[in-house]
């Protein structure tokens, strides 16, 4: 039997230490508030069998390595999920660190213990050639056994979280990417099933290890800000909480920090500075019923004034996650932006455990919308996973899915969709049914007749036109934007029979080539056959077919066969006629440009676009004049950085120093110390007090950047630094 508790819910054996505990007792101690006694017993019998198979094995940081399990096991507790669950906790290592079989679990506890720890497990037997590869198989087991049963997830997102609380003792590239991992795929994770708990925590340890800089100033400016408004969130407290009380509205009201890493996200999205941002704080009223939540509303908009547009009702329509809530935004004591948000309290406990509230109130419907809206998710990965081709595909897909901004939509019988911002009506069609979506043709939104690639907007209605002979359209990859979408195109394009494919690659490619007043036949298929193998192929045969499944763009390879002089020479003019060595999928022999509005550097993520008379223009991917063209995404093209530009590239940075005799050539200097030529500096006084030099500059790449912009912050003159995009 575990270790009793003692009087007061803490193990008896329990000495004062400051290290956090893995003990066994104070697992058994959390389990005894909510678990029948012969359940504690259980999970205390895993204890004892991960404690035997692990004997022996140590964590990096010298640690036992059962310690690691116990932790897992008490972050799941605090989420009072099931002892079934727990006992997977306990065990989720052994059979890909112990070399136990999952025979022998299934013996030893049930089959469905045996199949959460199988879940969990890494495929450690089969050998892959890359890193990338390997970790894309083993997300997308892990995500079909989620599909069979949640908890698996449930295990893996407390597991790395654990992971994430002892990452110091790793080195710093690992500690990198790790945490890149987790704020791109488990973090969102935790968000779309709804547990906030488990992704605040993980988002703010992904943040800290991966820029630990950007954390420690953020972290510290935060602290100032919280000096500043003390009295201003006190005041604004105490005034929501006595207007409720005269109201008759039982509340609890709070002023509370926002997150760190939304702060950071929120300054990288809208390009500013922290100063810059107004809701770094903001405040929770929490009431009993829902109809006191619009009561409170009503007294709070009486008391200070709301910002217009900015009233969010995510009680009528949930999030995704099932996340309820009111959002608004008032104008506060001295003309302060305040954010409040108003729920009941059943609402405040879900916001915080999502689809762990199954477990968490089982007796209660309280967790039945998370957990529908999450099962609604988990078909749509069952779909995503049999229309991809293989594991890296399936989790860009997922990672796509991942990311919804969103926006909310009605079909005619007044169901409400929910889908990422830019959905389209190929999108909505594919949300409803797979069918509806192969077989779409147009669309009426809002009773109006739209084509297929219209931008949905929140609050429309739309009715899908269907045609039994339709199918799916290699074009509409460059405007979908759901991964279950871009699944179910891709998906049915695989599947095209060979002939079809190169029939249909031939007609897209001769519909480009009228353009230039020539098909096909009089190109010539020697010409065609000698771009064919400039690009790898075998055939102008094969050239069609990766044609018709969406690989290559049809107008590109136009213009270069248009362009062809019959010896299959390539010519690639950069910028300012400097070598720019890029890798662009399906460009070869295009005209490369980099913008100047963004001035992209190796190490930047980028896409680019097709420019008439400019060829491909490749822009930073959070470049600003990208929205322009967002209605014409089929002129955006895949492009990536060749592994090692040899060249020096231009950027833009600014820095405001104090206003002293010498700065100009200080910070130049620092420049040239860093193996950098400055091709354009322009200086202007800020106020009197401080200067602002803007400098563009040559660099390698975004390290050298970094390693540059380093070095200048150590300069005491230097108040702030930047780098600019137009």
């Amino acid at each position: 039997m575990p270790p009793k508790a003692g009087r007061t819910g803490r193990p008896a054996t329990e000495t004062k230490a400051r290290k956090p505990r893995y003990l066994i007792s104070d697992l058994c101690a959390d389990l005894d508030a909510y678990l029948a006694p012969e359940q504690v017993s259980e999970v205390y019998r895993a204890y004892l069998y991960g404690a035997e198979a692990h004997a022996g094995q140590q964590r990096q940081s010298g640690e036992p390595y059962i310690y690691h399990p116990i932790a897992v096991a008490r972050i799941l507790a605090e989420l009072r999920m099931d002892h079934k669950c727990l006992a997977a906790a306990i065990l989720h290592d052994v059979l890909e660190d112990t070399g136990k079989p999952k025979s022998e679990l299934a013996a030893l506890f049930d089959d469905e213990v045996a199949e959460l720890v199988d879940g969990v497990s890494k495929l450690t037997q089969i050998d892959f050639p890359s890193r990338a590869e390997a970790q894309a198989a083993n997300f997308r087991k892990m995500m079909l056994a989620m599909t069979r049963d949640i908890r698996v997830i449930l295990i893996k997102l407390a597991d790395r979280l654990h992971n994430m609380r002892t990452l110091g003792v790793m080195a710093p590239e690992k500690r990198r990417r790790i945490s890149r991992e987790t704020l791109e795929i488990y973090a969102p994770i935790a968000n779309r099933l709804g547990i906030n708990s488990l992704r605040l925590e993980l988002e703010d340890l992904g943040f800290r290890h991966l820029w630990p800089w950007r954390h420690q100033v953020l972290e510290a400016a935060v602290r100032r800000a919280r000096q500043h408004q003390r009295e201003l969130v006190s005041n604004v407290e105490t005034a929501v909480r006595r207007r409720l009380h005269q109201e008759g509205i039982d509340a609890d009201v709070f002023g509370r920090e926002k997150h760190l890493f939304s702060i950071y996200r929120k300054m990288q999205e809208k390009a500013k500075s922290f100063k810059e941002l107004v809701d770094v704080f903001a405040f929770r009223v929490v009431v009993e019923r829902v109809d006191d939540c619009y009561r409170a509303l009503g007294q709070v908009h009486n008391l200070y004034k709301p910002v217009p547009g900015k009233f969010k009702d995510y009680i009528a329509i949930p999030k995704s996650n099932g996340y309820q809530s009111l959002h608004t935004v008032l104008v506060g004591p001295q003309g302060a932006p305040i954010e409040v948000q108003i729920r009941t309290r059943d609402m405040h406990r879900i916001a915080d455990a999502g689809i762990a509230a199954h477990w968490l109130y089982k007796n209660a419907a309280e967790g039945v919308g998370a957990k529908a809206l999450a099962d609604d998710w988990l078909q749509n990965l069952l779909e995503m996973q049999r229309d991809s081709g293989d594991s890296q595909e399936f989790l860009e897909h997922v990672k796509i899915d991942l990311f919804p901004d969103e926006v909310y939509v009605f079909t005619p019988k007044g169901r409400i969709l929910v889908l990422p911002k830019g959905a389209t009506v190929v999108d909505f069609a594919y949300a409803i049914h797979s069918d509806v979506g192969n077989t779409c043709v147009a669309a009426r939104i809002d009773r109006r007749l739209s084509p297929l690639r219209s931008v949905l907007r929140s609050g429309q209605t739309v009715e899908i036109i269907n045609a039994p002979g339709a199918k799916p359209n290699a074009a509409w990859l460059n405007f979908v934007v759901t991964g279950k979408a871009r699944a179910n195109v891709r998906g049915y394009l695989k599947n095209l029979q060979a002939q079809e494919a190169e029939a249909l690659g031939k007609r897209m490619l001769n519909a480009e080539l009228a353009r230039f007043g020539l098909d096909v036949d009089s190109v010539g298929e020697s010409v065609i056959g000698v771009y064919a193998r400039e690009v790898h192929l075998d055939t102008p045969a094969a050239l069609f077919a990766e044609i018709g499944l969406g690989n290559r763009l049809p107008l590109l390879v136009a213009r270069r066969l248009a362009g062809v002089d019959g010896t299959g020479a390539q010519t690639e003019v950069p910028e300012e006629g400097s070598p720019r060595r890029l890798a662009i999928r399906g460009t070869e022999g295009m005209v490369v440009n980099l913008a100047r509005c963004c001035r992209p550097i190796p190490g930047d993520a980028i896409t680019g676009l097709f420019s008439p008379g400019k060829g491909i223009v490749v822009h930073r991917c959070e470049c600003r004049n990208l929205g322009e063209f967002q209605s014409k995404r089929d002129k955006w093209l895949e492009v990536e950085w060749s592994d090692d530009p040899k060249a020096e590239f231009q950027t833009e940075i600014r820095v405001e120093v104090g206003n002293r005799r010498g700065a100009l050539a200080t910070i130049a200097a620092a420049i040239a110390e860093q193996g950098s030529n400055i091709e354009y500096v322009n200086s202007r006084e800020k106020d009197g007090v401080t200067s602002t030099l803007d400098f563009t500059i040559n660099v390698h790449s975004r390290a050298h950047l970094a390693t540059i912009m380093r070095r200048l912050r150590q300069i005491p003159l230097v108040v702030r630094i930047s780098r600019l995009a137009r």
